[in-house]
C-alpha cells in the first residue's frame, strides 16, 4: 500500500494463548528514518496505531501476529484511504477473521 506495508506471520506456538478467542492481538509499528525527522516518524506511527485500532481488533484473525512498516507517503495520506487500505492489505493476505453469522 502507498502508506504502509502489512506483514504478517503465525504466532508462535510458544507465544501462542490456549485459548484463541481471547481479545489478544499483537501488533507492532516501526517507522524508519528514511521517512523524516522524528516528528514525521512518530506522526506516521501515532496514524498507523489509530488505524489498526480501529480495524484489526474487529476484523483480523487472532492466529496471526502484525506489523505495520509506515512509508513517507502516509504522511499525505488520507486518513479514510489508509483505513480502507489495511482492509484491503488484510484481505489480499487472508487475514480477515472469519465472519460470524
Amino acid at each position: 500500500m502507498p502508506g504502509f506495508v502489512l506483514q504478517v506471520a503465525p504466532i508462535p506456538p510458544d507465544l501462542a494463548p490456549a485459548d484463541l478467542s481471547l481479545p489478544a492481538v499483537r501488533v507492532g509499528f516501526t517507522v524508519s528514518r528514511k521517512v523524516g525527522n522524528a516528528v514525521a516518524r512518530n506522526r506516521v506511527r501515532r496514524r498507523l496505531r489509530e488505524i489498526a485500532g480501529m480495524i484489526i481488533p474487529d476484523e483480523a484473525r487472532l492466529d496471526l501476529d502484525y506489523v505495520l512498516v509506515g512509508r513517507q507517503a502516509a504522511l499525505a495520506r488520507d486518513f479514510a484511504a489508509m483505513r480502507q487500505e489495511l482492509q484491503e492489505a488484510l484481505k489480499r493476505l487472508k487475514a480477515l477473521a472469519a465472519a460470524t453469522p
